[in-house]
């Protein structure tokens, strides 16, 4: 399958944030811990390169407790600064303050020289559909500024939220790019939820998703499905259809339903905390 989903208002959204880059200091840029590169929009790259950069692994209750700490190693690495964290229940919210500082650090000693005090940050919230912007915003100033969902294009327009006098955020639409040069991008963005689920073939994404899981997370699947990980993701799929009372008339296998199972199972957790990607090894 190609996988794509790029539709008008993303490109609008692209030209406002180009607009109103000039005006901030800082871009956070939220990514989904899971697939901390895929969930990268190389356009927020481009458009914040002068700009100071904070990366937030969003959904990091999610992923390989490891792995985070080693995709944060590797963004700081960078140059970036980097913190995990769970925007949904606060998990490492108090790790901001201090990184917003940290990140702006150069600007406030610039301010300071000039005789400037106390002039908030001007934050740009920025990422991919589905990676949690809106919940983090929320979370962060400790009530309900933003609309939420769990599902990509919530966010459609600008608005500015003042946190406290440090602090002020620019809400943005969640954007990609218009072409996924590499397909397996596309699907790991399609396997989390940042492509609208009407679009895609959920078996095929099942199927990938065991394949990963009996490769790199070996012992998982038999222990929530309670069937053994033996033959093609096919026959695997078909057991678990069994299993789990996924059937059609005649008592055949229900694939869609059972690949909507495991689709499901892996973007709540219930698959345990998996991460799809590790950090490039080091040139």
């Amino acid at each position: 399958m190609n996988y794509q989903w790029y539709p008008g208002h993303m490109t609008k959204a692209r030209r406002m944030m180009q607009e109103d880059i000039k005006l901030i200091d800082l871009v956070i840029e939220l990514v989904d811990a899971r697939v901390p590169a895929s969930s990268r929009n190389p356009d927020i790259d481009e458009l914040g390169k002068n700009k100071a950069r904070l990366i937030l692994l969003n959904k990091s209750d999610l992923a390989d407790e490891q792995q985070n700490q080693l995709w944060a190693e590797y963004f700081r690495k960078k140059g970036y600064s980097a913190v995990a964290l769970n925007a949904r229940n606060a998990a490492g919210m108090k790790q901001i303050q201090a990184a917003v500082q940290e990140a702006c650090r150069e600007k406030i000693e610039r301010d300071r020289k000039r005789g400037i005090m106390n002039r908030p940050v001007r934050a740009m919230v920025a990422g991919i559909p589905n990676v949690g912007k809106s919940t983090f915003i929320n979370t962060y100033a400790g009530k309900a500024c933003t609309k939420t969902g769990n599902r990509p294009g919530v966010t459609k327009g600008k608005q500015w939220i003042r946190l406290n006098r440090n602090v002020e955020l620019l809400d943005t639409p969640g954007i990609l790019w218009p072409k996924f040069e590499d397909q397996s991008v596309g699907q790991k963005l399609a396997v989390i939820g940042s492509i609208k689920d009407e679009i895609l073939q959920a078996e095929e994404l099942a199927l990938w998703i065991l394949d990963f899981m009996r490769e790199t997370y070996p012992g998982r699947l038999a222990q929530r499905y309670q069937v053994p990980e033996e033959g093609t993701a096919v026959q695997l799929l078909e057991q678990i259809a069994h299993v789990r009372g996924c059937k059609l008339k005649g008592d055949l296998p229900d694939y869609p339903k059972a690949a909507a199972l495991i689709v499901e199972d892996f973007r709540s957790g219930r698959l345990g905390r998996i991460t799809l990607e590790r950090p490039p090894a080091e040139e």
